[in-house]
């Protein structure tokens, strides 16, 4: 038998990568965007154009991380729902600027019943594969006992 380890021998864990946060939440320019303008809090339609007032506001903000900050925003769920439901872009303080029109609308609408599709097939992709999976294991079963 061996003896146990002593408090000056290191133990080794097993290390366990942490779960990758969503997207959301890896980008910090969304938060800070989101934690200061009313309009990206409450997922309001933005502006044409609102990335110039958010650089007059926030002062060296990297042009770039801006870009994906806004993409991710603007691709998220919430967002296209909110835009397909709309009259009205807001400001970044939430007032209405401007309107949405009929086809940007559509198009949001479009989008989402894309993705809804996408995951409608995956998730019956997903319930078909484990039937097969439960088949082949009362299969096996079957012949195993034999």
């Amino acid at each position: 038998m061996s003896a146990p380890p002593s408090c000056s021998q290191s133990l080794r864990m097993p290390t366990i990568a942490p779960s990758p946060a969503p997207r959301r939440q890896q980008n910090e320019v969304l938060t800070t965007l989101t934690t200061t303008f009313k309009a990206f809090g409450e997922c309001q339609p933005l502006a044409i154009g609102i990335h110039k007032a958010i650089k007059e506001r926030l002062t060296g903000i990297d042009p770039e991380q801006l870009r994906v900050a806004l993409r991710i925003h603007t691709a998220s769920t919430r967002y296209l729902k909110a835009l397909s439901q709309s009259k009205f872009r807001f400001d970044l303080d939430g007032m209405p600027l401007g309107e949405v029109t009929e086809e940007q609308r559509r198009q949001a609408m479009d989008l989402l019943k894309e993705r809804f599709k996408k995951q409608a097939d995956r998730h019956k992709a997903a319930e078909l594969a484990k039937l097969q999976q439960e088949k082949l294991r009362l299969l096996a079963e079957k012949f195993n006992s034999r």
